[in-house]
């Protein structure tokens, strides 16, 4: 019989392991990458498993919501073959909120999901947009060009 040396930290390292995964388990379960690409904000959300018709995303007030759902897989217990070994794999209900600033144009939110990504392109405002102004000189009609912005 082989035994393993006695090492007191191994069940609080066990512990906390399971602490810190069930705490981080909604932002885990939905990691997220956003950038801007020209004119429009991306937010690239990875959302594997999921049903696409589950996924709900509303914007209320400036705050984006998405929301997904992923079942649990079951297993046939009936059969005696079948025992949960290890299960780390996520599912259940999930909601994550972005806080979105002015001068984005909210009405014009596009969504899609492909290879479980689901990816919001959400452009800028035109009003948000940088612009050039001309200058009138002297009373005359002629405009002196600035610099690019």
């Amino acid at each position: 019989m082989t035994t393993s040396p006695y090492n007191p930290f191994r069940e609080i390292d066990r512990f906390f392991t399971q602490v810190n995964r069930a705490v981080a388990s909604d932002t885990r379960a939905m990691p997220m990458d956003l950038y801007r690409q020209g004119d429009n904000f991306i937010v690239k959300v990875d959302l594997p498993g999921v049903d696409p018709g589950s996924i709900d995303i509303d914007i209320d007030d400036r705050t984006l919501t998405i929301r997904a759902e992923r079942p649990a897989e079951t297993l046939d217990t009936s059969l005696d073959n079948h025992t949960w070994v290890s299960r780390e794999r996520t599912f259940g209900t999930y909601a994550r909120q972005i806080s979105l600033g002015a001068g984005l144009d909210l009405g014009k939110v596009e969504a899609d999901y492909a290879d479980g990504v689901l990816t919001l392109t959400i452009p800028v405002a035109e009003e948000a947009k940088p612009r050039k102004i001309a200058v009138r000189t002297g009373g005359s009609d002629q405009v002196v060009e600035g610099g690019s912005v």
